[in-house]
């Protein structure tokens, strides 16, 4: 639909999970995109500065300004947010098959998830070999939780931010920027969660970042 609308702009009306589609269509077609937070969470709606308490004042955005923000691609696949490999890409996985999606129980299952296994995901970056119970690449910096990626400052930083949590019991976060991460692993196959929404990926996945490509439309006052 996006792509055959005939239109100036092109808005989504959604969770997280669902505005990297359309995101990706308004880059190809060179659109104007806007966002009405009507998910879960509402993360990039939030670091834009949008009120997800009144998703209607969203709909201001259509005679709003225009602001240039990053976009993420892992392979040909938008994300605005972030790609999870690992415990919460698994749990994540867990959740699409029992639809449960309760903050506080994320947070234990993740905790328990953690205490049963002890393997980490085999992963290499940029061909160096590393070991993690969870990893995260993110479009532009989080402020970080172990359990849970905080708010952006920026969404028009221009790079990419790797997060690794280390051990099998991780109390801390690795981080590191670049333009670009290769990610392998050893397997065909990869659980993952683009901007929260369960996805399998076939390695090497090569993430790169967009700088300053989509043009989201915000209200006026925010």
């Amino acid at each position: 639909m996006a792509r055959d609308a005939d239109a100036d702009v092109l808005g989504i009306a959604g969770g997280d999970g669902s505005l990297g589609p359309v995101a990706g269509v308004a880059l190809e077609r060179g659109l104007s995109f806007v966002v009405i937070p009507l998910g879960t969470r509402n993360h990039f709606a939030r670091d834009l500065g949008l009120d997800r308490g009144d998703p209607m004042r969203a709909l201001d955005a259509f005679s709003g300004s225009e602001r240039r923000v990053d976009a993420g691609r892992v392979g040909d696949r938008v994300f605005l947010n972030n790609v999870s490999l690992g415990v919460y890409a698994e749990l994540v996985h867990r959740r699409l098959r029992h639809r449960r999606r309760r903050h506080a129980l994320a947070q234990l299952r993740a905790l328990l998830l953690l205490a049963r296994r002890r393997e980490h995901i085999h992963l290499s970056v940029d061909g160096t070999p590393v070991e993690a119970q969870l990893a995260v690449v993110a479009n532009n910096h989080y402020a970080l939780e172990l359990f849970s990626l905080g708010e952006r400052d920026r969404l028009d930083e221009g790079r990419l931010h790797l997060y690794l949590a280390p051990g099998w019991r991780p109390s801390r976060w690795h981080e590191r920027a670049d333009e670009r991460f290769t990610i392998d692993a050893r397997e065909e196959r990869v659980n993952a969660a683009i901007d929260g929404e369960a996805v399998t990926l076939e390695p090497p996945l090569e993430f790169t970042v967009e700088p300053r490509a989509l043009r989201v439309l915000v209200p006026a006052r925010r």
